[in-house]
């Protein structure tokens, strides 16, 4: 048995208050799907000896099987390998009775990679990284809303200091951090329970929303789990604190939208940033990586924009990009290039909403990186002025074209396997023809009498 292991075992030892366990891999949307377990099956999902349908892997939003996905119907629906991923155990104090997560991915029965498993895509662009001696340091920004769980539509939360209901854009407002300190303060204690490196925390612009940013770390796949347990704590969280936690891209029409950030910058085998050269202007490999990132940035906009609401929030005049642009210090592109020292100098990659799921986020930005740097593409002039006025290449504007775009692209061919790539396009048709046949109130407040 692994030191790792008994570590695990020693900690569930010390916690006879954790009855159960939760078993999970991480499906195309960034949903954790598993098993309940009771705790003394914790060896058994530790050494790989629990079993799971690949195609929990490729199930829509909702759950439901894609229509004439192979590995259900044709395959009789085969079992993979779940193998956990190495991460400590992740205590959960938010649900009814204490419990833990170990997280898992998938394998075939040979132990090699599943690759529709979105977490095995990312760790396969990270060994074409570590064959140039070159290893991604990665942080994420995400933005949620609170809002009001009983109305059928989301409000704003009402402060557990002043009664009062949030009704108002409040950036950057020390008061309303004060007001929702013991709902931060717990999602805090729960990150670190988890080794989460949360960092500083901020109001939005938004009614009841609020940004907490990731530290930096030099594992792009820890960086990619981290934010996706931080939002199952949050989420928690926020249940237990009586709100809800919506990480939906845009909750509210005419508010901003959620984002999720990706810095990263490169470090060589000698620890050194590859995208320093000891100016502003950042090295040479800094510009073929935003080249890369620009040349496909239109092909893999779904991996970005993944649903029906994400496009709410790729809006000219918004802070969210719609141009495939790039600049220095610049917040209305989709690249930007912070300010600061150079030895710090990095790449800001603005396009994902909070509603993506961060494993496929960073094996697009990464592999389009990758891309750029190994062609030394040339990303042209760095944009000075505001982009929405400009005549540049546009992101697809709907999500049927960025499926189209998806599906067509050369680029996000050479980042992600045939397997997942058709795997998504597949879900995402079902999602869009799902919405196509739903007709909402709006339309028939608009044309029941009226046409």
């Amino acid at each position: 048995m692994s030191e790792a292991i008994r570590e695990v075992l020693d900690w569930l030892e010390s916690r006879p208050d954790v009855q159960s366990l939760r078993a999970a891999v991480c499906d195309l949307n960034g949903i954790m799907r598993g098993k309940r377990i009771p705790v003394d099956q914790a060896v058994k999902a530790l050494e790989g000896k629990l079993r799971m349908p690949f195609s929990v892997c490729g199930v829509d939003v909702w759950g439901e099987d894609i229509v004439g996905n192979k590995l259900v119907f044709s395959t009789g629906d085969a079992d993979g390998i779940c193998q956990w991923t190495g991460r400590g155990i992740l205590p959960m104090e938010w649900t009814a009775h204490p419990t833990a997560l170990i997280p898992l991915w998938l394998t075939d029965e040979s132990g090699a990679p599943f690759l529709g498993d979105p977490r095995q895509v990312l760790a396969r662009i990270l060994d074409r990284y570590k064959a140039l001696d070159l290893t991604p340091v990665v942080a994420t920004e995400l933005e949620f809303y609170l809002v009001d769980p009983k109305p059928e539509r989301p409000r704003g939360p009402v402060s557990p200091v002043t009664g009062r209901r949030l009704d108002s854009d409040a950036a950057l407002s020390i008061d309303e951090i004060d007001d929702f300190e013991g709902f931060l303060h717990d999602v805090y204690a729960a990150c670190r329970a988890q080794d989460i490196p949360v960092d500083s925390a901020i109001a939005e612009n938004g009614v009841g929303q609020f940004e907490i940013n990731l530290n930096h770390v030099d594992d792009a796949l820890r960086a990619a789990d981290d934010a996706i347990l931080f939002k199952r704590t949050v989420k928690g969280i926020a249940r237990k604190h009586g709100f809800i936690a919506s990480f939906m891209a845009k909750p509210y029409g005419k508010r901003s939208g959620s984002g999720l950030h990706v810095h990263f910058s490169l470090i060589d085998k000698d620890g050194n940033n590859v995208f320093d050269d000891g100016t502003a202007r950042g090295s040479d490999i800094l510009r073929h990586a935003v080249g890369g990132q620009l040349a496909a940035m239109a092909e893999s906009t779904l991996v970005f924009a993944p649903h029906f609401n994400s496009f709410r929030r790729l809006r000219p005049n918004s802070h969210a990009p719609t141009a495939v642009a790039w600049g220095y210090e610049n917040r209305m592109v989709a690249i930007r290039i912070p300010g600061g020292p150079a030895s710090a100098r990095r790449i800001e990659h603005r396009v994902a909403g909070a509603d993506a799921n961060p494993y496929l986020v960073l094996a697009a930005i990464l592999g389009a990186a990758l891309i750029g740097i190994e062609k030394k593409l040339n990303p042209g002039e760095p944009a000075t002025t505001d982009v929405y006025e400009r005549d540049l290449p546009k992101l697809p504007p709907d999500w049927a074209s960025a499926i189209a775009s998806f599906e067509s692209g050369n680029l996000v061919a050479e980042i992600f396997p045939d397997a997942l790539r058709g795997w998504l396009v597949a879900c995402k048709r079902q999602e869009l023809e799902t919405f196509a046949l739903r007709v909402n109130n709006f339309e028939f407040e608009t044309y029941l009498e009226a046409v």
